[in-house]
């Protein structure tokens, strides 16, 4: 039997220069992250990693513990973004697929701090919300941390852990965290009616995070038997699937099973995927891998993107030099998708962005369709792997095109005001005549 001990007690076992890897999201250790700036003074240079937290802990925002604490993040989260100023927080370039792998490979964990259901009568916790890394970064680790939290929804997959892989257990009863649902602005609308006109009865989809792929979700729901392989669980899965437009009858991987490697979304959604046998939460380096992704046939893929560069480079997680979220599974989705027999992929953006002008202090439009990306920026998908690319303006695609071709389709889904100041640059660049 693990043995059942206190925060308190879970803390005390932190030395110093230990590395401690937190659960994914919803699957975080929250008590126990809660309270572990209660150490400053008495370790020194704990590092800590951990991938889109979802809470302001403050041993993370706090500057008062930026001498005692280091954070690397696979995905930033709003928090991480502000405290990113305290200068003791640093990305882990990745795709997902291979985030647990690559990062055990450079430096394998001393303690795992995550969540999980309390043990069933056969003694198996289940990992819950995420099994992107946890379960293979619960293995590496030198000791093991579980908060039990009977709140949470017992998932199936590969994600059930024997008590006896388990050095010790932590008591709690705190809400699963919830991501609400995002009110689909009139441009998210737009976009998911171009997007769903490509999308067939039968298709395989994935969706990213955020109110563009909750749109698009949203424009599905007269379609018939769709299938699900994805990243991330979301409740818009939840409710295709109530409407009936997913029955994930037509999968050739995995058929009958929604697949997916992390769920976040509504109280709702947890009550769906609790002890729900159609539902498999896989590990990330499996589902995630593009060569498994391009198994299903007719997989689509759906991701969103900051800005886009004539010529076709995505950058979907930063804003220059300054990380903004990340790559996640963007790369590994979408390379994926077009593996498959009849796959796709798409990239959606709005075409503009209002931002501060700093010599006035006004705000402005811009174009998010530019010459070239900002200085700095992070190519999270490369021109040679984009497929679709789609604005409020309209769907073009840019797979098997050159240069000069990608120039005057993107041109014209820009926004109107930008385009003739576009075509001018990429002449001025010679991309076109």
């Amino acid at each position: 039997m693990a043995k059942i001990i206190t925060i308190q007690e879970a803390l005390e076992m932190v030395k110093n220069n230990d590395h401690i890897v937190a659960g994914m999201a919803a699957s975080e250790g929250r008590e126990f992250f809660k309270s572990l700036h209660m150490l400053h003074g008495k370790v020194n240079h704990v590092t800590i990693d951990n991938c889109l937290p979802l809470y302001p802990y403050e041993f993370m925002v706090n500057e008062e513990y930026k001498d005692t604490f280091t954070i690397n993040s696979w995905f930033f989260s709003g928090d991480l973004r502000k405290a990113f100023k305290n200068k003791n927080i640093s990305f882990i370039p990745n795709q997902l697929h291979f985030a647990g792998v690559r990062r055990v490979e450079h430096q394998a964990p001393n303690i795992y701090v995550g969540n999980a259901t309390p043990p069933d009568k056969h003694g198996y916790v289940s990992l819950s919300l995420s099994n992107v890394y946890e379960k293979e970064m619960l293995r590496a680790a030198d000791l093991v941390i579980l908060e039990i939290n009977p709140n949470l929804p017992r998932t199936l997959g590969d994600l059930e852990v024997h008590e006896s892989e388990i050095d010790y257990f932590v008591k709690v009863d705190y809400e699963t965290p919830i991501l609400p649902d995002i009110e689909p602005s009139e441009k998210d609308v737009l976009i998911g009616k171009h997007i769903a006109e490509y999308i067939h009865d039968g298709d395989t989809i994935q969706l990213g995070i955020g109110g563009i792929p909750n749109a698009v979700a949203d424009q599905l729901h007269h379609k018939k038997d769709l299938g699900v392989h994805t990243e991330m669980l979301t409740t818009g899965f939840m409710r295709l699937y109530q409407s009936g437009a997913i029955t994930n009858r037509k999968k050739t991987l995995h058929n009958g099973k929604f697949v997916a490697a992390f769920a976040l979304g509504t109280k709702e959604l947890y009550d769906f995927i609790d002890d729900n046998p159609s539902i498999m939460l896989l590990d990330g380096n499996y589902v995630n891998d593009p060569c498994i992704i391009g198994q299903n046939d007719n997989q689509v893929s759906i991701n969103t993107s900051i800005e886009i560069d004539l010529t076709g480079q995505c950058c979907s997680e930063s804003i220059g030099p300054i990380q903004f979220s990340g790559t996640g599974g963007q790369t590994d989705t979408a390379t994926g998708a077009q593996r498959a027999k009849n796959g796709r992929s798409f990239i959606a953006l709005y075409s503009t962005a209002s931002v501060k002008n700093k010599e006035t202090g006004e705000r402005e439009d811009i174009s998010k369709i530019v010459p070239f990306l900002k200085p700095g920026a992070a190519v999270s998908l490369s021109r040679n792997d984009v497929d679709y690319i789609v604005t409020e303006y309209g769907a073009v695609r840019l797979r098997g095109t050159s240069v000069k071709e990608r120039v005057e389709l993107l041109i014209s889904i820009a926004h109107p005001k930008f385009r003739d100041e576009l075509r001018q640059k990429a002449r001025e660049i010679g991309y076109i005549a």
